[in-house]
């Protein structure tokens, strides 16, 4: 009879384990955590905090021409102007990730799907030096003499974003984009399915 009675409580022992490491496995499994953890406003946080995404850079170093001229032969060669210059100009494209609102993210079980702004302009500056021709006419250049470096500067830089705003150039900083952003949700999404679109 002892040993009936020992069998059992060891048969009852051995069914309260199994289900309280059943129940512990269900609660406490890493993948039920994680799922728990990847909230809309865990990847808005992290995304915005990346700031400005910067995906494309381009360098252009096209000449450019100012013409200060009246079409007045003799006005012209006294006060007439012309600048060329030439200058390596990098040119920075991006997503600005600081955009992304909440309503952009949506998380099913299975995927997640984030809206984010189409690729803009980040900055654009002069790399290396910058190589000017100023021909100034007789009097502008005893009176209002101008080195022209600023005008010139400003100008190619101009040009530059001109460039860069292609729609070709504007689609590669967005496809490079969303697959930088795909890879970064990836990581906290484990299994799930990540699509990134471009908002409209």
């Amino acid at each position: 009879m002892s040993s009936l009675k020992a069998v059992m409580i060891a048969f009852f022992a051995i069914i309260c384990f199994s289900f309280g490491f059943g129940l512990g496995y269900l609660v406490f499994h890493p993948e039920q955590v994680m799922q728990r953890a990847v909230t809309s406003q865990a990847i808005l946080t992290t995304l915005r905090d990346r700031g400005f995404l910067v995906t494309q850079t381009y360098i252009f170093n096209e000449p450019i021409v100012i013409e200060k001229q009246s079409g007045q032969l003799i006005r012209d060669f006294f006060l007439g102007q012309k600048i060329t210059a030439r200058g390596a100009m990098e040119v920075n494209l991006g997503i600005d990730l600081s955009r992304v609102m909440p309503e952009d993210i949506q998380i099913s079980e299975d995927a997640i799907r984030i809206a984010i702004p189409s690729a803009s302009l980040f900055n654009v500056r002069l790399v290396g030096p910058l190589d000017i021709q100023n021909e100034q006419g007789l009097l502008k250049r005893i009176l209002q003499n101008d080195a022209g470096y600023n005008e010139a500067q400003s100008e190619l830089i101009r040009v530059a974003e001109e460039q860069a705003r292609k729609p070709e150039l504007i689609q590669r900083a967005n496809t490079a984009g969303k697959a930088e952003v795909e890879r970064w949700v990836g990581y906290m999404g484990e299994n799930r399915r990540v699509e990134v679109v471009e908002k409209k």
